[in-house]
């Protein structure tokens, strides 16, 4: 089921892409510094076949984004946690402390 949803995912974003890409701006350059006086979706309304599709497609995205979430986390959940797992205690080796070797006397010469 996660293959699927991952790659009808993989679908929409590309498909969502290109959709963008392909709708032309409806003003010139002053729209980006603020100057567009028309309403917030143009003066020809939120029609058109390509806005459309574009919408079913980002819900589409939005779908699938939240199965897959939802999907993936439901088998992380299944697993136990690290916070979970005792510790098993175990002894220590003994400390033995060895003392050095004694150093050769320096030899006159």
């Amino acid at each position: 089921m996660q293959t699927v949803i991952l790659t009808l995912h993989i679908v929409a974003c590309i498909v969502l892409t290109v959709l963008v890409l392909l709708q032309s701006g409806k003003e010139g350059m002053g729209v980006i510094f603020g100057g567009g006086s028309s309403s917030m979706f143009g003066g020809a309304g939120a029609g058109g076949m390509l806005a459309k599709l574009t919408a079913v497609v980002a819900a589409l995205f939005i779908v699938t984004s939240l199965s897959y979430n939802y999907i993936s986390g439901a088998s992380h959940r299944a697993e136990s946690s690290i916070i979970d797992v005792q510790v098993e205690k175990t002894k220590q080796a003994p400390v033995t402390i060895e003392e050095p070797a004694e150093k050769p006397a320096a030899s006159d010469q």
